[in-house]
Protein backbone atom coordinates (compact mmCIF):
# COMPACT_ATOMS: atom_id res chain seq x y z
CA UNK A 1 0.00 0.00 0.00
CA UNK A 2 1.86 3.06 -1.31
CA UNK A 3 0.92 6.41 0.22
CA UNK A 4 1.60 9.49 -1.96
CA UNK A 5 2.74 11.63 0.98
CA UNK A 6 5.73 11.13 3.26
CA UNK A 7 4.06 13.09 6.05
CA UNK A 8 0.89 11.02 5.84
CA UNK A 9 3.00 7.86 5.67
CA UNK A 10 4.74 8.88 8.91
CA UNK A 11 1.41 9.38 10.69
CA UNK A 12 0.19 6.01 9.39
CA UNK A 13 3.35 4.33 10.69
CA UNK A 14 2.81 5.84 14.15
CA UNK A 15 -0.78 4.60 14.29
CA UNK A 16 0.23 1.18 12.95
CA UNK A 17 2.77 0.80 15.76
CA UNK A 18 -0.10 0.65 18.27
CA UNK A 19 -1.39 -2.79 19.40
CA UNK A 20 -4.19 -4.16 17.23
CA UNK A 21 -3.88 -1.43 14.57
CA UNK A 22 -3.08 -2.61 11.05
CA UNK A 23 -1.98 -0.34 8.20
CA UNK A 24 -5.46 -0.10 6.68
CA UNK A 25 -6.97 0.99 9.99
CA UNK A 26 -4.02 3.33 10.55
CA UNK A 27 -4.61 4.96 7.16
CA UNK A 28 -8.31 5.36 7.91
CA UNK A 29 -7.49 7.07 11.22
CA UNK A 30 -4.94 9.37 9.59
CA UNK A 31 -7.37 10.37 6.83
CA UNK A 32 -10.01 11.06 9.46
CA UNK A 33 -7.61 13.46 11.20
CA UNK A 34 -7.14 15.29 7.91
CA UNK A 35 -10.85 16.07 7.91
CA UNK A 36 -10.70 17.68 11.35
CA UNK A 37 -10.41 21.44 11.73
CA UNK A 38 -7.08 22.89 12.86
CA UNK A 39 -8.31 23.60 16.39
CA UNK A 40 -9.35 20.00 16.94
CA UNK A 41 -6.02 18.74 15.66
CA UNK A 42 -4.12 21.09 17.96
CA UNK A 43 -6.11 19.89 21.00
CA UNK A 44 -5.51 16.28 19.93
CA UNK A 45 -1.79 16.90 19.63
CA UNK A 46 -1.61 18.67 23.00
CA UNK A 47 -3.40 15.75 24.65
CA UNK A 48 -0.83 13.35 23.24
CA UNK A 49 2.05 15.54 24.45
CA UNK A 50 0.51 15.82 27.93
CA UNK A 51 -0.06 12.07 28.14
CA UNK A 52 3.59 11.43 28.93
CA UNK A 53 4.46 14.62 30.76
CA UNK A 54 1.43 14.91 33.08
CA UNK A 55 0.41 11.31 33.76
CA UNK A 56 1.97 9.88 36.93
CA UNK A 57 1.56 6.74 38.99
CA UNK A 58 -0.20 6.64 42.34
CA UNK A 59 2.36 6.41 45.15
CA UNK A 60 0.14 3.89 46.96
CA UNK A 61 -1.29 1.48 44.39
CA UNK A 62 0.70 2.40 41.23
CA UNK A 63 -2.46 3.03 39.24
CA UNK A 64 -2.26 5.78 36.62
CA UNK A 65 -3.02 9.16 38.17
CA UNK A 66 -2.61 12.88 37.51
CA UNK A 67 -1.98 13.47 41.22
CA UNK A 68 0.33 11.92 43.82
CA UNK A 69 -2.48 9.67 45.06
CA UNK A 70 -5.19 8.33 42.73
CA UNK A 71 -8.89 9.04 43.24
CA UNK A 72 -9.52 5.51 44.52
CA UNK A 73 -6.81 5.51 47.19
CA UNK A 74 -7.78 9.00 48.33
CA UNK A 75 -11.48 8.10 48.59
CA UNK A 76 -12.36 7.79 52.30
CA UNK A 77 -15.35 5.57 51.43
CA UNK A 78 -13.20 2.79 49.96
CA UNK A 79 -12.37 -0.22 52.10
CA UNK A 80 -8.64 0.21 52.76
CA UNK A 81 -8.39 -3.25 54.37
CA UNK A 82 -8.97 -5.02 51.03
CA UNK A 83 -6.52 -4.92 48.12
CA UNK A 84 -7.34 -6.30 44.68
CA UNK A 85 -4.13 -7.17 42.84
CA UNK A 86 -4.32 -6.62 39.07
CA UNK A 87 -1.95 -6.49 36.12
CA UNK A 88 -2.63 -2.99 34.77
CA UNK A 89 -5.04 -0.08 34.39
CA UNK A 90 -7.32 -1.99 32.02
CA UNK A 91 -8.15 -4.45 34.79
CA UNK A 92 -8.94 -1.63 37.22
CA UNK A 93 -11.35 -0.15 34.66
CA UNK A 94 -12.97 -3.56 34.05
CA UNK A 95 -13.51 -4.24 37.76
CA UNK A 96 -14.72 -0.71 38.51
CA UNK A 97 -17.30 -1.04 35.73
CA UNK A 98 -18.96 -3.90 37.63
CA UNK A 99 -19.78 -1.57 40.56
CA UNK A 100 -19.40 -4.61 42.81
CA UNK A 101 -16.02 -3.83 44.39
CA UNK A 102 -15.37 -1.15 46.99
CA UNK A 103 -11.84 -1.87 48.18
CA UNK A 104 -8.53 -0.61 46.83
CA UNK A 105 -6.13 -1.91 44.18
CA UNK A 106 -2.50 -2.72 43.61
CA UNK A 107 -1.28 -2.56 40.01
CA UNK A 108 1.66 -4.89 39.38
CA UNK A 109 2.56 -3.51 35.97
CA UNK A 110 2.54 -6.96 34.37
CA UNK A 111 3.00 -10.62 35.25
CA UNK A 112 6.05 -12.77 35.89
CA UNK A 113 7.23 -14.10 32.53
CA UNK A 114 10.78 -15.50 32.42
CA UNK A 115 10.58 -16.02 28.65
CA UNK A 116 10.02 -12.26 28.27
CA UNK A 117 12.65 -11.40 30.86
CA UNK A 118 10.08 -10.19 33.40
CA UNK A 119 10.86 -11.26 36.93
CA UNK A 120 9.44 -10.21 40.33
CA UNK A 121 11.90 -7.30 40.50
CA UNK A 122 10.38 -5.74 37.37
CA UNK A 123 6.94 -5.61 39.01
CA UNK A 124 5.64 -3.70 42.05
CA UNK A 125 5.64 -6.80 44.24
CA UNK A 126 8.00 -5.39 46.88
CA UNK A 127 5.74 -2.35 47.21
CA UNK A 128 2.76 -4.66 47.78
CA UNK A 129 4.69 -6.48 50.50
CA UNK A 130 5.37 -3.14 52.20
CA UNK A 131 1.67 -2.23 52.10
CA UNK A 132 0.77 -5.51 53.76
CA UNK A 133 3.57 -5.19 56.31
CA UNK A 134 2.39 -1.71 57.29
CA UNK A 135 -0.74 -3.32 58.80
CA UNK A 136 -4.48 -2.92 58.43
CA UNK A 137 -4.81 -5.24 55.42
CA UNK A 138 -7.25 -8.09 55.92
CA UNK A 139 -7.71 -9.49 52.41
CA UNK A 140 -5.70 -9.74 49.20
CA UNK A 141 -7.72 -10.59 46.08
CA UNK A 142 -5.59 -12.10 43.31
CA UNK A 143 -7.37 -10.91 40.16
CA UNK A 144 -4.81 -11.85 37.52
CA UNK A 145 -5.57 -13.47 34.19
CA UNK A 146 -5.94 -17.25 34.05
CA UNK A 147 -2.86 -17.74 31.91
CA UNK A 148 0.44 -19.46 32.69
CA UNK A 149 1.99 -16.08 33.50
CA UNK A 150 -0.97 -14.99 35.61
CA UNK A 151 -1.09 -18.27 37.53
CA UNK A 152 2.67 -18.16 38.10
CA UNK A 153 2.42 -14.64 39.48
CA UNK A 154 -0.55 -15.49 41.70
CA UNK A 155 1.28 -18.49 43.16
CA UNK A 156 4.40 -16.40 43.77
CA UNK A 157 2.36 -13.75 45.59
CA UNK A 158 0.55 -16.37 47.63
CA UNK A 159 3.83 -17.87 48.83
CA UNK A 160 5.18 -14.40 49.60
CA UNK A 161 2.16 -13.07 51.46
CA UNK A 162 0.50 -16.12 53.05
CA UNK A 163 -0.03 -15.71 56.80
CA UNK A 164 -2.60 -16.51 59.45
CA UNK A 165 -3.59 -12.82 59.67
CA UNK A 166 -4.22 -12.34 55.97
CA UNK A 167 -6.97 -13.83 53.80
CA UNK A 168 -5.83 -14.45 50.23
CA UNK A 169 -8.61 -15.04 47.72
CA UNK A 170 -9.00 -15.35 43.96
CA UNK A 171 -11.82 -14.75 41.50
CA UNK A 172 -14.40 -17.50 41.16
CA UNK A 173 -14.03 -19.55 37.99
CA UNK A 174 -16.69 -17.55 36.17
CA UNK A 175 -13.87 -15.92 34.23
CA UNK A 176 -12.94 -18.26 31.34
CA UNK A 177 -9.46 -19.76 31.33
CA UNK A 178 -7.05 -17.60 29.31
CA UNK A 179 -9.38 -14.60 29.20
CA UNK A 180 -8.14 -11.14 30.08
CA UNK A 181 -10.33 -9.30 32.58
CA UNK A 182 -10.95 -6.38 30.23
CA UNK A 183 -12.72 -8.73 27.77
CA UNK A 184 -14.90 -10.38 30.41
CA UNK A 185 -18.45 -9.07 30.55
CA UNK A 186 -19.38 -6.97 33.58
CA UNK A 187 -21.97 -9.41 34.98
CA UNK A 188 -19.60 -12.39 34.87
CA UNK A 189 -16.72 -10.40 36.33
CA UNK A 190 -18.91 -8.91 39.05
CA UNK A 191 -20.22 -12.35 40.01
CA UNK A 192 -16.67 -13.73 40.09
CA UNK A 193 -15.69 -10.96 42.49
CA UNK A 194 -18.62 -11.50 44.82
CA UNK A 195 -18.14 -15.28 44.81
CA UNK A 196 -14.36 -15.18 45.23
CA UNK A 197 -12.82 -18.15 47.00
CA UNK A 198 -9.73 -18.80 49.16
CA UNK A 199 -6.72 -19.03 46.85
CA UNK A 200 -5.52 -22.24 48.51
CA UNK A 201 -8.66 -23.97 47.18
CA UNK A 202 -6.92 -23.97 43.79
CA UNK A 203 -4.50 -26.55 45.12
CA UNK A 204 -7.17 -28.90 46.47
CA UNK A 205 -9.05 -28.70 43.16
CA UNK A 206 -5.97 -29.99 41.33
CA UNK A 207 -5.48 -33.03 43.53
Amino acid sequence: MEIPSKLLEEVVEHFASLPGIGRKTALRLALNLLQKDEGSLERFGESLKSLKSRINYCTVCHNISETEMCSICSNSKRDKSTICVVEDLRDVIAIESTQQYFGTYHVLGGCISPIDGIGPDQLTISQLEKRVASGGIKEIILALTSTMEGDTTSFYLYKKLDSDELQITSLARGVPIGNELEFTDEITLGRSLLQRVPYKNNFSNNT
